[in-house]
């Protein structure tokens, strides 16, 4: 009972962070839009695709994937200002094991990372992307299984720091490359990209999380442009979550 008390209170504290925080809330529906609107409009006519799919249907799976990613690692920053006030510390001491911990904290971050992500959907759809509501239901849990490792990156990061400075660089450093080698912003198939821009791209986790949006958003129309098959990416995904949770379980079980 104490185990199931106490992931419960991590994950609500990490909740209602999240809804109190106004300026983030405002700020996570103009990000995407700009990337929606601005961006979408002067890279459309960069890429060839079906006559089925536009540039704009394609971008918002790979924008969602950005959000997903940009909040799950901003979230390692609560993890020092506990260590910061000590409230981490009191964590720690208490009859609870360090898997709960760290699960309660990466569930309730993926929560408020899945709510973003969300934001982004309905942001598409309101301003006319001609995407299918209904695939909201099929994307929400690849959104929620994506989010997972993304945030086990940021609390284990976070572990080792010290400063929000220090967590700052290190997060930017770890971001941009998983972000912009994630082809969320363009086709890694049929756009004739040079051999070692794919090769890295097969090795980011971001890249089959991105995909698989793709997939359920846009069905039978992505599938000759996929990465990989749907069952390949969320295959590959569950595994990174699966090796990024033990890590992150472990990095909670040497503070101190």
């Amino acid at each position: 009972m104490s185990e199931t008390r106490g992931f419960y209170s991590l994950w609500l504290r990490e909740i209602k962070r999240f809804y109190r925080d106004r300026t983030r809330l405002v700020t996570s529906f103009v990000q995407p839009l700009l990337w929606l609107v601005i961006f979408a409009a002067a890279f459309a006519t960069r890429f060839l695709l079906p006559a089925n799919l536009n540039y704009q249907q394609v971008l918002l799976p790979g924008i969602i994937g950005q959000t997903l990613l940009f909040t799950a690692m901003f979230m390692g920053i609560n993890v020092i200002w506990d260590k910061e006030f000590g409230f981490m510390k009191e964590t720690l001491v208490s009859p609870v094991s360090r898997f709960t911990i760290f699960m309660g904290k990466m569930v309730g971050d993926s929560t408020d990372a899945l709510l973003q992500g969300i934001v982004v959907f309905a942001i598409g759809l309101a301003i006319g992307i001609p995407i299918n509501p209904i695939t909201f239901l099929y994307a929400l849990p690849v959104m929620l299984l994506v989010t997972f490792g993304l945030v086990s990156i940021g609390l284990t990061i976070a572990s080792f720091m010290g400063n929000l400075e220090g967590f700052g660089a290190i997060q930017t450093f770890v971001n941009l490359p998983l972000f912009f080698l994630s082809g969320a912003l363009f086709l890694l198939k049929g756009a004739g990209l040079p051999t070692w821009l794919t090769d890295i791209a097969a090795w980011n986790p971001l890249t089959y999380g991105v995909d698989a949006l793709r997939h359920v958003m846009l069905g039978a129309a992505w599938v000759p442009l996929q990465v990989q098959p749907l069952w390949i990416d969320l295959g590959v995904v569950a595994l990174f979550d699966g090796i990024m949770i033990a890590l992150g379980t472990w990095a909670f079980g040497r503070m101190k």
